[in-house]
């Protein structure tokens, strides 16, 4: 089998990985030159998947990666992983999932032969129609109805007919050891039974676990509880703190209690604030689609509210540590640790660190960060102003410190000589220094 992957990101190119490890040739394909050709160089972006592992890749012999689209002609699956972000309104932007469609769109038929069977670019004859998954989260109704009109539209085929269509969800966590594009068991449904039975067919070779649901909207909703259950609680935990902060009890001592009980209780930690491709985005895709059936998410809306809320707590906190030092905001030098979302990667998508940055310079600060993951800062859609801005040495030549991220090395540093304030949103320092704050 050959497929395509579009997307050679956090979540394709691990999908490529596997798929090829099992035997499948993969086409990557992305529209970034640059990954394309440090592919090509057997070198990795992604800090947590070794340059050696991308080696082995390309070094197979069933892997390419490609900014021509056209090498879909070639292919009997192709799986879309592209961003789904916000605009700037807050609202859905389809647009990455619906440019791969029309990309694509011309190259879904086959030659028909005279015996009925179809002929693929490389002559061999096929009696598939090529099957199109979608694994971008979104909302209820984006496989079945915006890339369908899509790929209808683009290639003249009938969906179902002409060519297979399902939605499964991409489940990647970046960084994590105990759970692998393998063994997260696959959630998808299928545009007609035919279509899914195919979507199975393909995943079966890489996935140990399949779940088939009824649907492609099951499936995207599917996604979106899941990402909503956490956006949800982390908000709860985040109030909480809050209100724990004033009674002089410490969040983290109350959660670590509570997990003792071992049922109908589930964990979760609050920060500074939500980051990641998921968390701080999913849940108002349904929020943007309910009010297209009259339906409010107000559950869903308070969450995100008490989530976007966390940095403006984090930043009173700061100002409070510096005013016991007799100091503002204005004009303090103030290093921040950690510009990834979460420890041990170098995934910065939507984090947090960059509104604490943004908000703590227009009060006046002057901020430097360390980030042993993120040595130089990339381009990014919402905060290209930092783009180049390279990590600092740790050291306590500031007025404070602001811990943003859990990275391990933060964890272990010696803090205990430092006379500077440390503000720790993460309660991750083990010497954690003589002003130590909590937020």
């Amino acid at each position: 089998m050959k497929i395509a992957i579009i997307g050679l990101g956090y979540v394709g190119l691990p999908l490529a990985i596997r798929f090829v490890s099992v035997g499948v040739k993969v086409v990557g394909l992305d529209t970034d030159p640059e990954k394309v050709e440090m592919l090509g160089r057997g070198e990795s972006y992604i800090r947590h998947i070794p340059s050696t592992e991308i080696r082995n890749l390309t070094e197979s012999g069933s892997f390419e990666a490609s900014t021509n689209f056209a090498k879909v002609e070639e292919v009997e699956a192709v799986l879309i992983c592209v961003p789904t972000p916000l605009n700037v309104h807050r609202e859905p932007d389809l647009s990455y999932v619906l440019k791969s469609g029309e990309a694509i769109a011309p190259f879904l038929g086959r030659t028909e032969l005279a015996d009925g069977s179809r002929e693929s670019k490389d002559g061999m004859a096929q009696n598939r129609a090529k099957l199109v998954v979608l694994e971008s989260t979104t909302y209820p109704g984006t496989t079945d109805t915006d890339l369908r009109e899509v790929l209808e539209e683009g290639s003249g085929l009938v969906a179902g007919e002409g060519f297979h269509l399902a939605y499964s969800p991409e489940r990647e966590d970046p960084g994590r050891k105990d759970h692998s594009v393998q063994t997260i068991p696959k959630v998808m449904g299928g545009f007609t039974e035919k279509c899914l039975e195919r979507c199975k067919e393909v995943y079966s070779l890489a996935v140990d676990h399949i779940h088939p649901v009824a649907s492609c909207r099951v499936a995207e909703a599917t996604k979106l509880t899941e990402n909503i259950f956490r956006s949800v609680n982390i908000a709860l935990v985040n109030e909480l703190k809050v209100v724990f902060q004033e009674m002089d009890i410490d969040i983290w001592d109350v959660v670590d209690a509570a997990s003792t009980k071992p049922f109908g209780y589930m964990p979760f930690y609050p920060g500074p604030g939500l980051g990641g491709h998921c968390i701080p985005i999913d849940p108002f895709y349904l929020t943007w689609k309910a009010r297209e059936y009259g339906k409010q998410t107000r559950f869903i809306e308070l969450a995100g509210e008490v989530n976007t809320d966390m940095p403006n707590y984090v930043i009173s906190r700061v100002a409070e540590a510096l005013n016991e030092e007799s100091k503002a905001i204005r004009g303090s030098r103030i290093l921040l640790l950690g510009i990834a979302y979460k420890p041990g990667v170098d995934d910065d998508r939507e984090s947090p660190s960059y509104v604490l940055m943004k908000s703590l310079e227009e009060r006046g600060a002057e901020v430097s960060y360390n980030d042993p993951y993120v040595p130089v800062i990339r381009m990014t859609r919402k905060y290209s102003e930092y783009a180049g801005r390279k990590s600092v040495e740790i050291s306590n030549n500031y007025d404070l410190i602001l811990v943003c991220t859990h990275h391990p090395q933060y964890a272990d540093f010696n803090f205990s000589d430092y006379e500077i304030p440390i503000v720790d949103t993460r309660s991750c320092l083990k010497r954690p220094g003589k002003r130590y704050v909590k937020a």
